[in-house]
């Protein structure tokens, strides 16, 4: 399959591929994130929004959201969960906006399908662009030398007389910048069962590379993967939450 096949083909499932996910909770962390360090503006930007989740709490909150995302099928979603949202097709390692945003999110460790390291080197150039004086960029990110190729998450849920199993899981050979993001999907149906794999490259870079390339357009602050309260990185966990502030001169 193509890196995008399977989103694309299996779009309508993919709300049920997340059904374990707290979106509310993300959300919320990344507002609280933005009033703490943001310049207290409204206007929010999802980069790879999928079919809309996040945006939905964010409305919530009062913001004024839109959405990129590189799959239309998920877009069409969002517009339907979402109506007074604004989904842009688009790279996320490429775009303008016309208007700059307060708040720019990206969830699910989306920022590494960026692919390579120039990819999210321009993807963040891109966003330190796309942001407001004071304007705050929030992300969740692995490193590649916590992965533990061995370790998988697996739920299943029931839909429509059918139970679907959803898998997932990181790969990183242990060198060079490409890591692979793992996913199966199987669908039973009385006694038929169909099965779904994809592998997704992802970039692949330690949490100091990426502060590194972050710092000449962010002040940078790392904290540990919780939503439910904010505490500072242990330098030794794999996942952590980075809530990066833009510098009027990038260097």
């Amino acid at each position: 399959m193509s890196d995008n096949a399977l989103y694309t083909d299996l779009s309508g499932y993919y709300d049920l591929m997340c059904a374990d996910i707290n979106y509310q909770a993300q959300s919320n962390s990344a507002h609280r994130f933005h009033q703490i360090f943001g310049n207290g503006g409204k206007r929010h930007l999802d980069l790879a929004c999928g079919t809309g989740p996040h945006i939905q709490h964010f409305q919530y909150e009062g913001y004024e959201c839109s959405g990129l995302d590189i799959n239309q099928p998920m877009l069409d979603l969002a517009l339907q969960r979402c109506p007074d949202g604004l989904f842009t097709l688009g790279n996320m390692c490429d775009y303008t906006t016309a208007e700059p945003y307060d708040l720019i999110t990206c969830f699910l460790y989306s920022i590494h399908y960026s692919g390579d390291l120039k990819s999210l080197k321009n993807c963040i150039e891109s966003t330190h662009k796309a942001l407001k004086t004071g304007g705050v960029f929030c992300f969740n990110s692995v490193d590649k030398n916590h992965i533990d190729n061995n370790l998988s998450t697996k739920h299943s849920v029931d839909y429509e007389n059918s139970v679907f199993s959803f898998g997932s899981s990181w790969f990183y050979r242990g060198e060079g910048e490409k890591q692979t993001l793992k996913l199966s999907i199987d669908k039973t149906t009385l006694d038929q069962t169909q099965q779904w794999t994809d592998e997704h490259p992802m970039v692949a870079l330690s949490f100091t590379e990426l502060q590194n390339i972050l710092a000449p357009y962010f002040d940078v602050h790392v904290f540990e993967h919780e939503h439910d309260k904010i505490a500072a990185w242990d330098q030794l966990s794999g996942n952590a939450i980075f809530v990066c502030i833009k510098k009027e001169n990038a260097n």
